[in-house]
């Protein structure tokens, strides 16, 4: 029998367009964003979901979103797992880093960015999920909450249930 596993897949929060960074990879955040992402890690604390392993891009924007949710849960910062093949990594990349999460890693955060994101929590839940009447699965500064049923080793299409979908600007300060 398997041990149940969750994952939480964030997505960095709001970057800026108008920063002085040379290129894309080093775009910061914006101050909405700085805002939004500690109260992203005070709800994931206030709901007991504090992660075994933390996984993240290692663009600025993810960085920046990765270390103030950390910081909120007390994840502490050197044990976050910096992983070049998230930014701009389709299914196929972030299965795989998922796929090398600790065995006895109960909870699993992974950070990074869209269109990746959206379509990975398409593909782990099988495209059973209820859209918000916006359109968008995963805006910035959104955490998906699956429960997944096997190990990561064998994470794949299907293999996790749609929990919650939790965004920034529905929280509160």
């Amino acid at each position: 029998m398997t041990m149940p596993r969750e994952l939480l897949i964030l997505r960095h929060a709001k970057s800026s367009w108008d920063s002085d960074a040379a290129t894309d990879f080093e775009r910061p955040l914006a101050k909405r964003g700085r805002k939004a992402a500690p109260r992203v890690g005070r709800w994931l604390d206030q709901q007991g979901l504090t992660p075994d392993y933390v996984v993240s891009s290692p663009a600025e924007r993810a960085k920046q979103t990765v270390l103030a949710v950390c910081e909120q849960l007390g994840f502490p910062p050197e044990e976050i797992n910096w992983d070049s093949r998230i930014y701009g990594g389709g299914t196929t990349s972030l299965v795989s880093v998922l796929r090398e999460s600790p065995a006895d890693a109960g909870r699993v955060l992974i950070a990074g960015h869209n269109p990746g994101l959206e379509i990975l929590v398409q593909y782990l839940c099988d495209d059973t999920i209820p859209f918000p009447p916006d359109g968008k699965l995963m805006p910035t500064a959104a955490v998906a909450h699956l429960k997944l049923e096997c190990d990561w080793e064998n994470l794949g299409r299907g293999t996790a249930q749609f929990q919650s979908l939790t965004r920034a600007r529905s929280l509160l300060d």
